[in-house]
């Protein structure tokens, strides 16, 4: 059969939803090699992020010179030609958008929506973001076959923002890059630690350094303790905060900046880390969290919403805000060796739910659920 997704992300977003969206494409095309996967992308990118290994995958561009102009018309209407003329049975949207008139051509279709923050956080989007996300959401949600949501944390904010039944959602989580599975030499571990001057002891955060992901709790948490922290992430105008509480605490030789790291680089520095805290206001899964259990490194985050079913029971729990919990779990983890050799095993038993076989299949029965109707 020949499945088609909507591809921008896969070719032109670094992070969070084009690594979804490639390890989507790369673990369905390994585990169910007899289907075709075709790739609509808008426009060709000039650094390559996505290379198949495998013969059934092909990336599909506008052809015409008018949709290559227009290209945002192409992916919400035009593209639909070109999906029946390569004769697509069923179309994943893979973050939250679908074009119109997919049903009136026979093509059945799938969304997934990863989060809706700019629903329940408002003010950390702009007036026009707000309403053109919604817009496409509720669009996509009413009009797709089935929808995936990438937790239950999720179902439930679609369910209660937009309106949907919950006979239409299913549950899949997401997984991580195959990088963050693998176990690196001393040698490696060595280099890496050495290329980024990275101190002997530290604790982790890797994400976007913005309001919401909340890495100043984590600075102060560290002030008085015998640590250092380590921040890998784009900044934003928050982190101009950070660096002032940084200066007027004296703290900038104990708080380390990084960003652009190779996926094999910051797999390495998952590994030499101490502990990992993500103590993020809310997500709508949070992979970082699972990068670090499958690094089999500790990991400390926040009570409710998406994180217990992310880290697992073996994690511990802070609220966002309470610097003083943080501090102490982040001692406790420190100074007794045989908690964090528990949660380092127990919580990498639990990742083990997020390996790209279960996934592949899991999403796959979604597929054939859809096209069995």
């Amino acid at each position: 059969m020949n499945f088609g997704f909507e591809a921008k992300r896969v070719f032109h977003n670094k992070t969070g939803l084009g690594n979804y969206s490639r390890d989507l494409v790369r673990i369905l095309s390994n585990y169910f090699p007899e289907n075709n996967y075709f790739l609509y992308n808008p426009k060709k990118n000039k650094k390559t992020l996505f290379v198949s290994n495998n013969t059934n995958v092909f990336e599909r561009n506008p052809i015409s010179k008018f949709n290559q102009k227009f290209k945002n018309y192409w992916r919400q209407n035009a593209v639909v030609k070109d999906l029946v003329k390569d004769e697509i049975v069923l179309y994943h949207g893979l973050s939250g958008e679908l074009p119109s008139g997919l049903s009136k051509k026979g093509i059945k279709s799938i969304v997934t929506i990863h989060d809706l923050i700019f629903v329940r956080y408002p003010k950390l989007y702009s007036y026009f973001d707000r309403k053109i996300h919604f817009y496409k959401f509720k669009k996509a949600a009413v009009n797709a076959d089935l929808i995936i949501a990438i937790s239950e944390q999720t179902k439930k904010d679609i369910i209660t923002y937009l309106n949907i039944d919950a006979s239409k959602i299913v549950v899949v989580y997401q997984g991580c890059q195959e990088v963050f599975k693998q176990d690196y030499s001393e040698i490696e571990k060595q280099l890496v630690s050495k290329k980024y001057n990275l101190p002997q002891k530290f604790v982790l955060n890797v994400g976007t350094i913005e309001e919401r992901k909340n890495a100043l709790t984590i600075v102060k948490a560290i002030k008085n303790l015998d640590v250092d922290l380590v921040l890998i992430g784009k900044q934003t105008d928050y982190a101009d905060k950070i660096y002032q509480y940084i200066i007027e605490n004296k703290l900038e030789k104990r708080v380390h900046f990084l960003k652009g790291l190779s996926g094999t680089d910051l797999a390495i520095v998952y590994q030499l880390a101490s502990v990992f805290v993500y103590p993020s206001v809310f997500e709508g899964f949070g992979i970082p969290i699972i990068e670090a259990l499958f690094s089999k490194t500790p990991v400390i985050t926040t009570k409710g919403g998406v994180f217990p079913e992310a880290a697992g029971p073996n994690s511990l729990f802070i609220e966002p805000f309470d610097v003083q919990d943080l501090s102490d779990k982040i001692a406790l983890v420190l100074q007794d060796s045989s908690l964090a050799s528990k949660m380092k095993e127990e919580g990498w038993q639990f990742v083990q739910q997020f390996n790209d076989e279960v996934i592949a299949k899991n999403i796959m029965n979604c597929y054939q659920k859809v096209l069995s109707t």
